[in-house]
């Protein structure tokens, strides 16, 4: 079993930064790879970004390309994702991710999720 819990969100102002983390419990950490999702109001949740499990292979969703990167620490069982020029459309709440079973894009195929942390990008 993994826990997952995500830290860094809060409110900025388009152009700004933020960094999330998300700590995952158990030895097992530095096995799994990791994704972020987002969700906006009143909209499904969406993919943004995956690393393997020892941070060779990253992938990001085209909207955020560019704009956001994906690291890990398996020493510290912590995922971030680094989000530069932020814009309002960046307004979600993000959820991290572990284990995948499938395609890396995919909602369905992740064994562990954490609670979300809200990002509210204003203009």
């Amino acid at each position: 079993q993994v826990q997952l819990v995500e830290s860094g969100g809060g409110l900025v102002q388009a152009g700004d930064s933020l960094r999330l983390s998300c700590t995952a419990s158990g030895r097992t950490f530095r096995r799994y790879a990791m994704a972020w999702f987002r969700q906006a109001p009143g909209k499904e949740r969406e993919f943004v970004a995956f690393i393997n499990w020892n941070g060779a292979n990253t992938y990001y969703a085209d909207s955020v390309k560019g704009r956001f990167t994906i690291s890990r620490d398996n020493g510290e069982n912590t995922v971030y994702l680094q989000m530069n020029s932020l814009k309002p459309e960046d307004t979600a709440v993000y959820y991290c991710a572990a284990e995948p079973r499938g395609a890396y894009y995919s909602i369905a195929v992740y064994s562990y999720w954490g609670q979300g942390t809200q990002v509210t990008v204003s203009s």
